[in-house]
């Protein structure tokens, strides 16, 4: 689980930075999934490079 104390969000008026534990709960969740479906560094590799080739 990623730990997060806190988040920015960019915009055109400037930065944002939430702190509140609902929002937080959001983002970590986010990030878990993102996390247990990135391709870790090899793959990712192949991947790019399967991807060149069909170019």
């Amino acid at each position: 689980m990623v730990d997060v104390l806190s988040v920015q969000i960019d915009s055109t008026h400037g930065p944002e930075f939430l702190y509140g534990e609902a929002q937080l709960s959001k983002y970590r969740a986010h990030l878990d999934w993102m996390e247990r479906l990135a391709l870790d560094p090899g793959s990712s590799r192949e991947f790019i490079r399967d991807v060149a080739k069909q170019l």
